[in-house]
């Protein structure tokens, strides 16, 4: 059977070092671990942890060992993101989250994971995504927190 590839969000990440996500978080990470998916994190995760505190950064290392795909900023990435922002989906303060969609887009993954729910899991904004997304010939994209997507909660641990 296919394993998902699971694009993570630098809040993912940090999640597993907060109280109200770590669970999920730290679940997903073990789902990685024991190759239940695959991991997919981009440059603009590597960059946003650049100044990130020690614990985060170690929690990174561990994804890390997890033998992620990368993506990165391309032409095609960059087009999109833009086009999120030209139709004011996001603002151009949150070219960021706009790229994280459009780099998980692009690369067509199975899932994008966050616990950004003002920008990137929120039901309006997914259906403004995707309706882009369609327009301009790519598949919708699956989006949902670390919650939805684990296969360990409070219960298996």
């Amino acid at each position: 059977m296919k394993k998902l590839r699971i694009y993570i969000d630098t809040s993912v990440i940090g999640g597993c070092c907060d109280s109200e996500f770590r669970i999920w978080s730290n679940g997903l990470l073990k789902d990685f671990q024991e190759v239940n998916f695959i991991p997919v994190l981009s440059n603009i995760v590597a960059a946003e942890l650049e100044k990130a505190p020690n614990e985060v950064l170690l929690k990174y290392s561990e994804f890390l060992s997890c033998n992620p795909e990368f993506v990165e900023i391309d032409n095609e990435s960059s087009e999109l993101a833009d086009e999120y922002l030209k139709r004011q989906i996001l603002s151009k303060n949150y070219i960021d989250d706009a790229l994280h969609i459009a780099l998980s887009t692009v690369a067509n993954v199975d899932v994008l994971v966050s616990w950004n729910f003002k920008h990137i899991v929120h039901f309006d904004k997914i259906r403004l995504f995707n309706s882009v997304n369609i327009e301009f010939g790519y598949k919708p994209l699956q989006i949902y927190s670390p919650r939805e997507v684990t296969n360990y909660d409070n219960t298996s641990r």
